[in-house]
């Protein structure tokens, strides 16, 4: 067994890969198809500042540089030979440098980080994705193409008993849990197949792109058993299957949260107030409904807060009937303009407090539901939950409904009399953490507010340092 540290022998093996070009196809079909969806997600924004971490010899370099030449693009990878091979594809209008996507020691902020089937290679994903997420800009886009486990299901199929030596690549499920903190976006799946000339070929394939360095402990198998596994390959049609996995996450366009509840009347304003003024943060409610029974959110809110003026942007629509967003319109004989809810732009740096109107599935306009409103802003979420009886089922729906938007969730705070086995059961079936517990509050009051806000996470606790 060769007793290299893993990393260096991954290096060593993409070094001594001199035949990547022309072995690598399905390394090229997974860098178009990302580099496709970086440009979706970027839509008419062109990046001033990109990385590119595992560049290899250069395909995605190749495609990023030919989109946007103005850019200042920095190519690197952990295989020196393999930065000389993309120099020579892309030449040396663009910036090449030694670097492990592991502990990227490098300054951002960029505006596009991404990355071709490098993620699978490292060992603590999670932790390198917010170091990564750390280095975006504001909106900053960071990209990446992974490996599913099933792939190379067929060779595995004929190891059997043996142990094939293919890396554990994640399941679907487990890495969408493996997002970057506070990023809007979610990882997508797809499949495609390889055939080979027989397995020699395809064990050629993976030395020739420096893909044959085994999972962590495995030892070769004995030539004759290696034998009879390649025979067993070649009668069942000697291909493989590659399962890839493309993520493409957002950092938010500014600080700040999207307040949003299980339901109507669990509590978002009095929430939105205590997060106002534990965080110093401006408030916006988009869309106002029921003003004829009520002064309104946006009023509540200044004064339990004690908001200045200037800290409060007015709703985008205010509607006399206690209804949907939609419905009130329509009531007056409006039409939401759903184009013109954009975000205030005021003080970027500072936290805003986004109130929504009821639940994520609340009707806004024509086929624009409240959670709609979430994805298109991007900031992440605070969910407010009821802490009793059937809290459950209304709190863990609508954490899957924003884990399937690709939302990203800051976290949930129960309102109502401590619960535990509600909180440990929400923590743990929807994975998310709770930023609180709020007690029930027999007077709603700017001294009530200020007392519950001293308890809540400051704002250095939940968002990015510096």
């Amino acid at each position: 067994m060769d007793t290299l540290p893993r990393q260096h022998r991954i290096r060593q093996s993409f070094d001594n890969a001199a035949q990547y070009d022309t072995a690598a196809t399905m390394q090229q079909v997974a860098a178009r198809q990302l580099f496709a969806q970086i440009c979706t997600k970027l839509g008419t924004k062109a990046p001033a500042r990109i990385l590119e971490i595992g560049c290899g010899t250069g395909f995605l370099t190749q495609l990023l540089h030919e989109r946007w030449p103005q850019a200042t693009l920095i190519a690197t990878d952990i295989a020196p030979h393999m930065l000389k091979r993309a120099a020579q594809r892309v030449g040396e209008a663009v910036q090449y440098a030694v670097l492990d996507a592991a502990s990227p020691d490098i300054e951002g902020p960029f505006d596009l980080i991404c990355g071709n089937l490098v993620f699978q290679w490292l060992e603590q994903p999670k932790a390198v994705l917010a170091r990564l997420a750390g280095l975006l800009a504001p909106g900053g886009v960071l990209a990446l193409s992974n490996l599913l486990e099933g792939t190379f299901a067929e060779w595995q199929t004929a190891c059997a008993p043996h142990e094939s030596g293919v890396p554990y690549y994640p399941s679907q499920q487990v890495l969408a849990d493996c997002v970057p903190p506070l990023c809007s976006g979610k990882w997508q799946a797809q499949t495609a197949v390889q055939p080979f000339a027989s397995a020699h070929a395809f064990l050629r394939h993976l030395k020739q792109t420096g893909a044959a360095v085994p999972r962590a402990g495995y030892s070769p198998l004995p030539i004759a058993a290696l034998r009879h596994v390649m025979q067993r390959f070649d009668a069942n049609g000697h291909y493989v299957s590659w399962q890839f996995a493309y993520g493409c996450f957002q950092r938010p366009v500014r600080a700040g949260v999207f307040v949003t509840g299980t339901d109507t009347g669990v509590g978002k304003t009095f929430v939105s107030a205590c997060l106002v003024k534990a965080w110093n943060a401006l408030y916006w409610k988009p869309l106002q409904s029921g003003l004829a029974e009520e002064e309104g959110d946006t009023a509540t809110v200044a004064q339990l807060a004690g908001c200045a003026p200037t800290d409060i942007t007015p709703p985008a629509g205010a509607f006399q009937a206690p209804l949907s967003p939609e419905a009130a319109a329509q009531a007056e004989g409006q039409c939401i303009n759903v184009q013109q809810l954009e975000l205030p732009s005021k003080e970027p740096m500072r936290p805003l407090v986004v109130e929504g109107a009821g639940g994520l599935m609340v009707p806004v306009a024509e086929q624009v539901m409240m959670i709609d409103l979430a994805v298109a802003w991007g900031l992440p979420v605070v969910l407010v939950a009821r802490s009793g009886l059937g809290t459950l089922n209304h709190t863990l729906l609508s954490v899957e409904a924003l884990k399937q938007r690709g939302v990203a969730l800051m976290g949930v705070i129960l309102n109502g009399p401590p619960n535990p086995g509600n909180k440990q059961a929400i923590e743990h079936k929807g994975g998310v953490r709770i930023l609180a517990e709020i007690a029930h509050q027999l007077y709603v009051t700017p001294d009530a507010v200020q007392a519950v806000a001293g308890t809540l996470p400051k704002w250095e606790e939940t968002w990015w340092q510096g």
